[in-house]
């Protein structure tokens, strides 16, 4: 596996950690959790504008292509929204620990799943012993961090 990948998903756990508490700070300042999302999505927006124009080697697809695409397909955005405008009204009030705690718990449960069927079109990691107890100690991870 290479390094930089690894690195890479480490630098994601810190960013999504610092993000909610930038948002959560943008939503005190303007005094508007869903204005705080909407800015926060839009900054991003201007970021990935900026990548595409600067980066992008693929041919831009047509509309008709993009009208055979399943809405299923469309849905990152709603989860992304989902998970900043829940996260802007939540880490206040469970703190950030306890809520990436929850998060990680949840997002375990479900790339497990995901592994075990293969679904999403990614290649099947069956469930086995070590998976299954590496996750129950996650988990047992959260319970111990949440029950301070």
């Amino acid at each position: 596996m290479n390094w930089i990948f690894l690195i890479f998903a480490f630098l994601i756990g810190i960013s999504n950690a610092v993000q909610s508490g930038v948002n959560t700070q943008l939503r005190e300042s303007i005094n508007n959790p869903i204005l705080a999302a909407m800015t926060s999505f839009f900054v991003g927006l201007m970021v990935l504008t900026i990548a595409f124009a600067c980066f992008n080697q693929n041919p831009v697809p047509s509309l008709a292509d993009l009208k055979q695409v399943s809405w299923t397909r469309f849905t990152g955005g709603v989860l992304g929204a989902f998970y900043v405008i829940t996260v802007i009204f939540i880490v206040r009030n469970i703190g950030p620990a306890n809520m990436m705690c929850l998060v990680i718990a949840g997002q375990m449960v479900t790339v497990m799943t995901i592994d075990h069927f293969g679904l999403q079109g990614f290649a099947v990691h069956h469930m086995n012993l070590p998976r299954i107890l590496g996750t129950i100690l996650l988990v047992g991870g959260v319970y111990l961090i949440l029950k301070n």
